[in-house]
């Protein structure tokens, strides 16, 4: 899988969150079907290797971590953060009979609650992975969802940002049928989708009674950022009350994908106590897309392929796609184009 990923592999991944990473435990994570193992150090920064001992090749993951390093549960090897062997029990003093040749290791960086490792081909550029919106200082409260999807990426991100199928897949919970005409711009850019809708007057779920007691104006967005982020918004008045959710997806493999969700809110007096019931609510409205997006995985490997056939309501869904396949086959980005679209929930 990495090696026909072209340049999607070019980005920062989650590899989970920072709290699932304690000093002296390994945590192997798999990212484009690469097995890598990472672990916390004294000082607190967290290393990434290869899974594969440089010896009989075992995993290095069901080892153990000693003096900041990791060692191979198999004959002893001892490896620091950055791949290099430093010790091999079966040699005794000899240190000079210890191969050079390091196991791999990836760039990581600790952010927004989250561990991202560069998988890129190339050096790391300075940005920092896609920026999670905490919203800390505007206080707001957020929380993380972390999901196993059965799926690819390109599928989910436009499931995350798709509007037609809430109808159906979170009937009673997100938003029911009505037949309201929606009208939205969708716009692509070099490295991004983005939808602004024109419904200033809709709900969602719960927000009649949580959200916007007032009866505030909505802005409601939807956008992709290349290759695997996506943020929803749902923004009330002059942002004094909102809901966002934002996704990075990290493929571990063609039809699987760990999809870090943060939910970003902010809701008046209710904020400090909101979590009591949305951490439920949107469970449940994530596990209704990892049925559906499950049942649409099977069917395109039962069949083999895919046969879509798209209407004006998937002008997004087609955006993203031109978008992941010319990095796919690293191809320049198709031309930033801008278009209005109609449809009906």
């Amino acid at each position: 899988m990495y090696e026909t990923s072209g340049n999607l592999v070019n980005s920062w991944y989650a590899a989970g969150l920072s709290s699932g990473f304690k000093e002296g435990k390994p945590v192997k994570v798999r990212i484009f079907e690469v097995p890598i193992v990472c672990w916390r150090k004294n000082d607190g920064s967290i290393a990434a290797i290869l899974d594969r001992c440089n010896h009989r090749n075992v995993p290095l993951s069901d080892g153990q971590i000693v003096d900041q390093c990791i060692v191979c549960p198999y004959h002893g090897w001892v490896y620091n953060g950055e791949g290099q062997c430093v010790q091999i029990p079966s040699e005794g003093p000899h240190v000079e009979r210890i191969p050079t040749k390091k196991v791999e290791g990836f760039p990581v960086k600790e952010r927004y609650g989250l561990v991202w490792i560069w998988m890129g081909r190339s050096t790391p550029p300075f940005k920092d992975p896609f920026p999670m919106p905490v919203m800390a200082e505007k206080k707001w409260n957020h929380y993380y969802m972390v999901t196993h999807f059965e799926n690819n990426v390109t599928d989910l991100v436009e499931n995350f940002m798709d509007v037609p199928h809430t109808i159906f897949v979170h009937k009673g919970w997100f938003r029911d049928r009505k037949q309201i005409r929606i009208t939205a711009d969708v716009e692509r850019t070099s490295d991004s989708v983005l939808v602004t809708y024109d419904q200033s007057n809709d709900a969602i779920g719960f927000s009649s009674w949580l959200i916007n007691p007032k009866n505030l104006p909505m802005k409601h967005t939807d956008n992709f950022y290349m290759p695997n982020n996506t943020r929803v918004d749902y923004i009330y008045g002059a942002e004094e009350r909102g809901f966002i959710i934002t996704s990075t997806c990290t493929p571990v493999a063609p039809f699987s994908t760990m999809v870090y969700t943060l939910i970003t809110y902010k809701f008046g007096w209710l904020t400090p106590i909101a979590k009591l019931g949305l951490n439920s609510y949107t469970r449940k409205v994530i596990s209704q897309d990892v049925w559906i997006m499950k049942k649409h995985g099977d069917n395109v490997r039962e069949f083999g392929y895919q046969d879509y056939r798209s209407t004006q309501a998937d002008t997004m869904h087609l955006y993203i796609e031109n978008l992941r396949k010319a990095s796919e086959e690293q191809k320049s980005p198709p031309p930033p184009l801008k278009k209005e679209i109609e449809f009906w929930v």
